[in-house]
């Protein structure tokens, strides 16, 4: 069933990604990794659905995406972006792969850390934080989401990794066989994939190869 909502606020959160806050239907209810399907109510975007994950927990009074804008596909992204206070989207139930299943490791790249995001800040409320590693891969520093809420979250079990621009401070290049080798130390826990197809398919041989059961990979791509 389709759900008209309105935006009550727009954030910044990097040079290409907002967050979007919007009304909550009456009765909605999803877990922390979760999506739904969005379009925009403008004229001749009505049917253009798109998935994107709540980044607010079940709990709150309202709902929340944080929304990476693709300008050069001109598309549904790009007419997000003109969005103002006030207009609509359009959303439907909650669906997703993505859950949390027990401690482990949460490798992400770019907007690939939204279905985290919620889940972490669940763990958080509980106090259920430790023992869970993220890896999160971005091509420069500009380009991370919400670095800081990450690292007061996780500390120094949140471990960033840039490949397109070297930086001191953060790891440089890809999560690939010799990054999990040297940063997992327990294949035999959870593993909560999610980025491009290609790099969670990449990951999840990867992980697999070095001794990850398939049972314990938990992904979208």
């Amino acid at each position: 069933m389709d759900h008209k909502v309105k935006i009550l606020d727009i954030r910044k959160i990097t040079h290409d990604v907002k967050e979007f806050v919007t009304e909550k239907p009456e009765g909605m209810s999803y877990s922390p990794g979760q999506a739904t399907v969005v379009s925009v109510n403008k004229p001749g975007f009505e049917e253009e659905k798109r998935p994107f994950t709540f980044t607010s927990l079940n709990e709150n009074e309202n709902l929340e995406f944080i929304i990476k804008i693709y300008h050069d596909l001109h598309g549904v992204t790009d007419k997000m972006d003109e969005l103002k206070v006030g207009d609509e989207l359009i959303i439907n139930g909650p669906w997703g792969a993505i859950q949390y299943k027990g401690p482990g490791y949460f490798i992400a790249g770019g907007a690939g850390i939204t279905p985290f995001i919620a889940i972490f800040r669940q763990l958080k409320k509980e106090g259920k934080v430790e023992g869970n590693k993220l890896f999160f891969s971005n091509k420069t520093k500009e380009d991370i989401i919400l670095e800081e809420e990450l690292k007061e979250t996780l500390g120094d079990d949140a471990i960033f990794t840039l490949t397109r621009e070297k930086n001191t401070d953060y790891h440089y290049g890809h999560i690939d066989e010799k990054f999990l080798k040297e940063h997992v130390e327990d294949f035999n826990k959870h593993f909560y994939v999610c980025g491009t197809p290609e790099m969670t398919k990449n990951i999840n041989e990867t992980l697999q190869k070095l001794g990850a059961s398939s049972d314990s990979l938990v992904f979208e791509g």
